[in-house]
């Protein structure tokens, strides 16, 4: 098992507006493609920004299913047409557990 965290800067004053169209539009659909582990967003710090991790059974996986993932017109049209303009950046971990990690 491996864990991809993706943190996403949002152009501010869309945090809210981004996170509301994400849970309506955006999770539905890609929960059919990959499994959620958390997602969070910034209140200190490096502001506008939202963390959101995603676990993996192996690389060959998340290949396949984030192929799959760019294949659903749900989400291309439903959700990434009208997310991607209030992004600014996306970033992409991938990520091994230690053995002494409670998430493994």
């Amino acid at each position: 098992m491996f864990y991809e965290m993706r943190t996403y800067t949002v152009q501010p004053g869309k945090l809210k507006e981004y996170l509301q169209y994400f849970e309506r539009e955006g999770l539905p659909i890609i929960s059919r493609h990959a499994t959620l582990v958390g997602w969070w967003y910034t209140e200190i710090g490096m502001l506008h920004q939202l963390v959101h991790i995603w676990a993996w059974e192996s690389l060959d996986e998340r290949v396949k299913r984030r192929a799959a993932l760019l294949e659903d017109r749900d989400w291309m049209e439903r959700f990434i047409a009208k997310a991607t303009p209030l992004l600014v950046s996306q970033e992409s971990k991938i990520m091994l557990a230690a053995s002494f990690s409670p998430i493994r």
